[in-house]
């Protein structure tokens, strides 16, 4: 199978340090972006072995799940970190533009449609999203055999930190309906259940479908391509970020994400604490959550 991730990456230390991509310090911004491509390439590509210690010779693994992939990084400007990445340059391509940083998801889009017909998946993510599943796309192909390609399966974002009042929480929970309701019904098909390995799993239509990234098979590529709005940059989801990243998807299919209690099944780890900063402060805590207790 043949993978086009396509990535927006975006830094300015000059910014005013609203978002990471905007802080001083570039360190962390590295550390994201570079282990948003590195995952890539060790979790879905070819370059993959088992030492067989007997023989002492290295064998290939994993091959019925790798890929051949490539990675189209998007900037705009010269607002990024790709001289600084202390990463070989053949793991990916650097795809310039001179549009507004906010609209680069735009690009991305367009970047994908020239590469119709020569890739079986066609992916975008923002450049602090990374990727621990091995078996990311064979959930991916298995959802979308069982219930078609017009219902598109979003993984779930989350944070971790071994220190807080919690090690692990999913950041994109429900928005009130009237935010999405203009550009998608959920109450269409609001819920869909499988079983693997004799484990149910529930997949609900996303109040909030926005997770920073989208995957689509090719079907789904050419579907999304052939809508009138397609590419359109029309930004009134939320904001011009959200819009490139999300809308869409949203108005051509059908969006699920795994529900809370299997939430785990299809998840992308988004970079940071940003959010996990706001538990106990602007989020308050429901008497369910278990809390981390901390030692003095």
């Amino acid at each position: 199978m043949r993978i086009l991730f396509t990535i927006a990456h975006f830094f300015n230390p000059s910014g005013g340090g609203r978002h990471a991509s905007l802080a001083k310090d570039p360190r962390p911004r590295l550390l994201a972006f570079s282990g948003c491509m590195v995952a890539l390439h060790q979790l879905y590509g070819r370059s993959q072995g088992l030492i067989d210690i007997g023989l002492r010779l290295a064998v290939p693994a994993n091959q019925s799940q790798s890929h051949d992939i490539d990675i189209i990084v998007c900037t705009t400007q010269n607002y990024h970190l790709l001289d600084q990445l202390a990463l070989p340059s053949h793991l990916y391509t650097h795809h310039r533009t001179t549009v507004e940083p906010m609209l680069l998801g735009f690009e991305c889009q367009a970047v994908l449609r020239d590469n119709l017909g020569r890739y079986d998946y066609f992916c975008f993510l923002e450049d602090d999203l990374i990727l621990h599943d091995p078996w990311f796309f064979v959930k991916l192909g298995w959802f979308s055999k069982q219930v078609g390609n017009l219902n598109l399966l979003q993984p779930n974002r989350y944070e971790v930190s071994p220190v807080g009042v919690m090690n692990k929480v999913y950041v994109d929970g429900d928005l009130l309906p009237r935010v999405t309701e203009r550009f998608h019904n959920v109450q269409d098909q609001p819920q869909l259940m499988g079983k693997v390995m004799d484990m149910p799993v529930v997949f609900r239509r996303a109040l909030n479908p926005h997770s920073g990234c989208y995957f689509l098979n090719a079907e789904q590529m050419q579907y999304w391509v052939d809508q009138p709005y397609f590419l359109d940059r029309d930004t009134s989801f939320i904001g011009p970020l959200e819009s490139a990243a999300t809308l869409g998807v949203m108005r051509t299919f059908r969006i699920y994400k795994p529900a809370p209690e299997q939430a785990s099944f299809l998840e992308i780890q988004h970079f940071g604490t940003a959010f996990l900063g706001l538990l106990g402060g602007v989020v308050s805590l429901s008497p369910d959550v278990v809390v981390q207790k901390q030692k003095s």
